[in-house]
């Protein structure tokens, strides 16, 4: 039996009336993007990653090397770009293609 408290939307992509809240979950679900390291492993907010190659690092005049560790990084949204923290360079943004979850 349904809620008559329940509101319900019209969902313009399936053509056809939902409940408000399931709408609102599946919007949720798909603001939701997987980011993955170059060997396809789910990264996280949070986790450790090693480079798999040598990287040069635009404006910082340096290159970091391949095997090294960075801690503790976290998703910008983008399903290939991460942010890290590294001493020494402000602002460190990385393409996920060349990392590897550790």
């Amino acid at each position: 039996m349904a809620n008559d408290d329940e509101h319900y939307v019209y969902d313009e992509e399936r053509g056809e009336w939902m409940p408000a809240s399931e709408l609102a979950a599946k919007q949720a679900a798909e603001g939701s993007v997987e980011v993955r390291d170059a060997v396809g492993n789910l990264l996280a907010d949070g986790d450790q990653v090693t480079l798999i190659k040598d990287l040069t690092v635009k404006g910082a005049g340096q290159t970091l090397k391949q095997g090294t560790l960075i801690k503790s990084i976290r998703l910008t949204g983008d399903a290939q770009e991460i942010d890290c923290k590294y001493p020494g360079i402000k602002g460190l943004v990385l393409r996920a293609e060349f990392v590897k979850k550790r």
